[in-house]
């Protein structure tokens, strides 16, 4: 009789230690899949590198470095743009994955996925604007030197159907597609940083540089 107690205490344990397993590894992949859809990357940096008074026009021009960043995280070829204002935004085309790509970390579909389309400076007929990106191709920050993907040239080829083509959005699981213009006010003693939210869209975020950066000229 104490010999089948035991055995039925044995049990009961294993048993309660199974399911508190089983609880614990279920509350582990649900906090991985809300970290995953809560995260965000580094898509770009920009810095004011220059501002001075056009003697022509008497408009103050602001020179930016704009260095994104590719899917490795690691930093482009700067591109340096001049404008007569220093209110500039940047054309994104943004698409959104379902949540369940974002949730359970898909290698191509685990985050939104963007491109810089162009910097612009709006004022009216006199707008100025810079190409960043060509649509239809994919960008840099994407591409994988030596290594093809047939879903991904699909994907950049067939990039704006998505925003109109239901079924075609649905196969690929894509959620939604917009074009996003953040921007904002560019001074000098800046780092701008555009931050890409995996479940969402841009924003860019501002902090003043380092003091002993200031004014220096860094070597490349």
């Amino acid at each position: 009789m104490r010999t089948v107690r035991f055995l039925f205490i044995v049990l009961c344990l294993v048993a309660a230690g199974f399911w508190l397993f089983r609880q614990m590894d279920r509350q582990h992949v649900y906090q991985e899949m809300l970290e995953r859809l809560q995260a965000e990357s580094r898509a770009a940096e920009v810095l004011v590198t220059a501002v001075h008074v056009d003697p022509r026009t008497h408009r103050r021009m602001t020179t930016i470095k704009f260095v994104e960043v590719d899917s490795e995280g690691r930093p482009m070829p700067p591109k340096y743009f001049t404008f007569s204002g220093d209110l500039i935004q940047f054309e994104s085309l943004v698409v959104r994955f379902e949540d369940k790509f974002v949730a359970a970390g898909d290698r191509f579909r685990g985050r939104s996925v963007y491109l810089f389309w162009k910097a612009f400076w709006l004022d009216g007929p006199h707008t100025e604007e810079y190409p960043i990106t060509q649509v239809n191709q994919i960008p840099g920050g994407y591409k994988i030197p030596g290594r093809t993907s047939g879903f991904e040239n699909r994907f950049w080829k067939d990039f704006w159907q998505y925003a109109f083509d239901e079924i075609k959005a649905g196969k690929a699981g894509v959620k939604s597609v917009q074009v996003e213009a953040p921007g904002v006010i560019f001074i000098p003693g800046y780092l701008y940083t555009i931050h890409i939210e995996h479940d969402g869209g841009l924003r860019i975020d501002a902090k003043p540089l380092d003091p002993i950066l200031r004014g220096e000229r860094i070597p490349a």
